[in-house]
């Protein structure tokens, strides 16, 4: 890459600077005027707003500073809004969030030399509610449930800021910008919005573009002027942390056609350029994110990231992230581990455990078939980690899922998988996965490893960017017009496709030519 950080490194931000010169019997505009001018000039934008409340402070700090301030602006559509002027000596920050069903991420950004000064997560408070999307829609549909759960959240926010800014020595008065990059029914959460039709046929949300939100409207405890960029959706199914996603690694940039995955309830993919983008998502996300395997969890310490069989001996060897005693497996474990099992011949190209392979690992719990991954002696809890054959075909259909769907999306285009020069994959599942592992079941298409760029929490990434660029923000309602969605569930190339997939790696090997036969080891 990385064109996105060239595009946007010169960009100015939302902090102006603005020398005005005093009023005179000769100019004698109004102080508001006089300001409101020059930052229209600044923004290139006929009309900037401000709130009456700034308003009330403004000739006395403009003289107090001797028509010198610094201006915290942002966009709002067509017309600039001033958020903020500023004494000299005050610092001026920003919230980044990337408010996920599971987990919330934030990230505190100077909005003066836009640097990150800190970064902090926790467990989206909404889960005691439900663990999903839909759980938590259904109960927003009761008296005061819509109500509750933006309490949560708003709540879960306010508390996590006072520590982040606690850790930086900042108040949450500093913060005069936020910008949130959710899901569509996230964001229709936090901003207290009906979500009742979104899982109705036609599926319609309340709405896709959300505007600059006062921040003090939704609770949220920071400066009492500070405003909420939420970033726009599609359509219930695609939201505005893909949005994000695409802003961050600049595939609506990209020259060449590229493709951007993130893992997560869903498969969720956007294949495209600077000329044109097509999206899809699909199920193809809970086998690798917890809560199918038995050991299942998400990416944390202590939890299985890495396996090796050696197909000689079939000794498993693990590594756990932070090097703990294992209590679970994550996507890229389970990923790894399915690869592993794979190569050894412990599992048939069904994903069938194959139990004279296997050998002493190969038990039966329940009437069910289970391979033993670590024995209990060596595990964090005295139990034993092992992954079930029901397990096994959940991630089979999973992993089938994903491949079917980047064949389908590129074949719409005309493109073929193995013509791709860069594959951006997003999130956790993008920052622990390893490309051979997901080429060796047929996750993933067959290409150089080259291709693949790992780009972390991207939804993150797009909404930091909001703050720290004004062209980034210039750039989103072009992502968004320019997205095609094409709907799976009625793509009967899709179904057709999904069957050939359910194999490793494929019913046609010849697809995976770098994918070696049980027993012969894979170079690295």
């Amino acid at each position: 890459m990385i064109e996105r950080q060239q595009v946007h490194s010169n960009s100015p931000g939302w902090v102006v600077s603005v020398a005005l010169p005093s009023p005179s019997l000769h100019d004698n505009s109004a102080d508001a005027d006089r300001l409101l001018r020059a930052l229209k000039r600044e923004l290139g934008v006929d009309q900037v707003q401000a709130d009456l409340i700034l308003l009330r402070r403004l000739p006395q700090v403009l003289r107090d500073a001797e028509y010198r301030v610094r201006c915290v602006l942002f966009r709002d559509g067509v017309c600039g809004r001033l958020v903020h002027v500023a004494a000299a000596d005050e610092a001026l920050a920003g919230l980044a969030i990337d408010l996920g069903t599971t987990r919330v991420v934030m990230r505190l950004v100077d909005l003066e030399d836009r640097r990150v000064l800190a970064e902090r997560a926790f467990d989206n408070p909404q889960i005691e509610i439900g663990p999903d999307v839909l759980a938590r829609i259904h109960y927003a549909d009761q008296p005061g449930g819509r109500e509750r759960l933006q309490a949560l959240i708003v709540a879960g926010i306010n508390r996590e800021v006072a520590n982040l800014c606690g850790s930086v020595h900042m108040t949450p008065d500093h913060i005069f910008l936020i910008s949130v990059a959710g899901n569509t029914a996230m964001s229709h959460l936090l901003a207290g919005l009906p979500t009742r039709w979104m899982i109705r046929e036609p599926y319609i949300p309340a709405v896709n573009r959300f505007g600059l939100i006062p921040a003090a409207q939704l609770g949220l405890a920071v400066n009492p002027l500070a405003r909420l960029f939420l970033f726009p959706s599609v359509g219930s199914y695609f939201g505005g942390d893909l949005i994000a996603g695409i802003l961050f690694t600049g595939l609506h940039r990209q020259s060449e056609t590229a493709l951007l995955v993130d893992v997560g309830t869903n498969a969720e993919v956007v294949l495209g350029n600077r000329e044109w983008l097509m999206a899809c998502a699909g199920a193809a996300g809970p086998a690798l994110e917890g809560g199918v395997t038995r050991m299942g969890t998400t990416a944390a310490p202590g939890v299985i990231d890495r396996v090796r069989i050696d197909p000689d001996s079939k000794a498993i060897d693990i590594h756990t992230i932070d090097d703990l005693p294992p209590r679970g497996i994550c996507g890229s474990g389970v990923i790894d581990l399915a690869a592993q099992l794979y190569l050894s011949g412990m599992i048939d190209i069904r994903g069938k455990f194959q139990p004279a392979v296997c050998g002493e690992r190969w038990v039966e719990i329940n009437g069910m078939a289970h391979v033993i991954i670590v024995p209990a002696e060596a595990s964090a809890n005295g139990q034993p980690l092992g992954i079930s054959q029901a397990d096994m075909d959940s991630l089979i259909r999973s992993k089938a899922a994903m491949y079917t769907i980047l064949e389908t999306l590129t074949g719409s285009m005309g493109i073929a998988l193995d013509e791709l020069k860069t594959f951006f994959v997003a999130g956790t599942f993008g920052s622990f996965i390893d490309p051979r592992s997901a080429i060796t079941i047929g996750m993933l298409p067959d290409l150089p490893l080259t291709a693949f760029r790992s780009m972390g929490n991207t939804s993150l990434g797009g909404a930091s960017l909001v703050l720290q660029s004004r062209e980034a923000v210039m750039d989103i309602d072009a992502i968004r017009d320019g997205i095609t969605y094409m709907e799976l569930n009625v793509n009967q190339d899709f179904m057709n496709r999904f069957s050939a997939a359910k194999f490793i790696p494929h019913t046609d090997p010849g697809r995976f030519p770098s994918v070696p036969a049980p027993g012969r080891r894979i170079s690295r």
